[in-house]
């Protein structure tokens, strides 16, 4: 799916991204990233279809959402660097003899 149908299925469920993106507890940078990429993966598409759907059809989908108490994933450590400390941690240490 295009990034512009997706949004047009926000409209159609009258959600913005970052209320969509709280809603399914992801970060609305992630979201956006589709924008660059102009497609959005099945999983959002799909969420966001049926979202549509649910709100033609006068479900209330945000209580369904509410009642499921998703965790929002946070990021661990500062990329690179942090992988090199966890690296040096799990490495023991060689010592080698001096002549």
């Amino acid at each position: 799916m295009t990034f512009i149908e997706f949004k047009k299925l926000l409209l159609d469920a009258e959600l913005t991204i970052p209320k969509f993106t709280a809603l399914i507890k992801v970060s609305e940078k992630n979201i956006q990233s589709y924008k660059k990429k102009e497609e959005v993966p099945n999983a959002i598409a799909a969420i966001a279809a049926c979202f549509a759907k649910m709100n033609k059809e006068g479900m209330d989908f945000r209580t369904l959402m509410d009642t499921l108490d998703l965790q929002k994933k946070e990021k661990k450590g500062a990329g690179f660097s942090s992988k090199k400390k966890e690296k040096k941690e799990k490495e023991p240490e060689i010592k080698t003899s001096e002549k």
